[in-house]
């Protein structure tokens, strides 16, 4: 299997510092795991890597969707799978969950440029419908009482494509060495309103307006509030707490998820030796026999 080296935590928990002076280590590449960052002009809310941070190492999966334009889950691991399969020692550093889990596991979507005619089956029940799928899928498990799922499993089973038989998507599908940086909650807080002060100073407001101006809304921690700002629903102080609220619980919710999720090697961010401790944790990982 392919070694694929992952780099989650939270915001402000210092990956991206981490994933550039590991990659220079191991000759790694790195592809982007923020389902923010894939986006053009967005650069200042989600604190996405400058070039001159880059230090020559190669990154990939930035500013590659116009924010005008969606850019989902299925696109993401389409390109990250390509991107993994052309490198030699791929990294992947974000800490989108659900986006890095579709990419190493066997999540499978259906091509969402397929379209299916809801309206065909208007004059069919739900009943109806199951009967007809369970004919070309005897061993589907399916929600009777969810309408769209039953439609679309009926569309797919008639091309041959039978949802009964997908693997199972909890099944890594690369050998993927996952280290977490984890933060003391005290100290992830104060980062967050360092952050933030930074974000602010270097134009976080602008940006926003930039896009306002070609009728661009966000949906992501740090613009929707900055949006409610201008827009006068909240005032300064509001927007700042709300928006370091909303990144502490989303942290929270982070570090719940890859422990439930995924088998992680798990780090202290603010220890000294950070860097050296992910370095023994890779070397090892890669010098391992399949």
């Amino acid at each position: 299997m392919k070694k694929v080296i992952v780099i989650v935590g939270p915001t402000a928990s210092g990956k991206t510092k981490l994933s550039v002076e590991l990659a220079k280590k191991i000759n790694a590449e790195i592809i982007n795991g923020d389902s923010v960052q894939v986006y053009q002009r967005l650069n200042i809310g989600s604190a996405k890597i400058k070039d001159s941070e880059k230090q020559g190492v190669k990154h990939h999966l930035f500013d590659v969707a116009d924010p005008k334009d969606s850019y989902s889950v299925y696109q993401f691991q389409k390109d990250v799978r390509h991107l993994i399969d052309k490198i030699d020692v791929p990294m992947i550093v974000g800490g989108t969950g659900l986006y890095i889990k579709a990419a190493l596991y066997n999540y499978e979507f259906e091509d969402e440029n397929q379209k299916i005619s809801y309206d065909a089956f208007k004059d069919l029940t739900n009943e109806e419908i199951y009967n007809k799928l369970i004919i070309l899928d005897p061993n589907i498990k399916i929600d009777k009482q969810n309408r769209r799922r039953l439609i679309r499993a009926l569309e797919l089973a008639k091309q041959g494509n039978l949802r009964s038989k997908k693997k199972r998507k909890d099944e890594l599908l690369y050998d993927a060495c996952i280290i977490y940086l984890d933060l003391d909650r005290q100290i992830l807080e104060e980062r967050l309103h360092l952050r933030l002060d930074k974000q602010l100073e270097e134009g976080f407001i602008d940006e926003v307006k930039s896009l306002q101006k070609d009728h661009i809304s966000i949906n992501a921690i740090g613009y929707r509030e900055i949006e409610q700002y201008l827009n006068q629903e909240i005032d300064m102080d509001q927007m700042k707490l709300d928006i370091i609220k909303k990144s502490r619980q989303l942290a929270k919710k982070q570090k719940t998820w890859f422990k439930n999720q995924m088998q992680i090697h798990m780090i202290d961010a603010l220890s000294e030796h950070v860097l050296d401790q992910a370095y023994q944790i890779v070397k090892a990982f890669l010098n391992k026999e399949d």
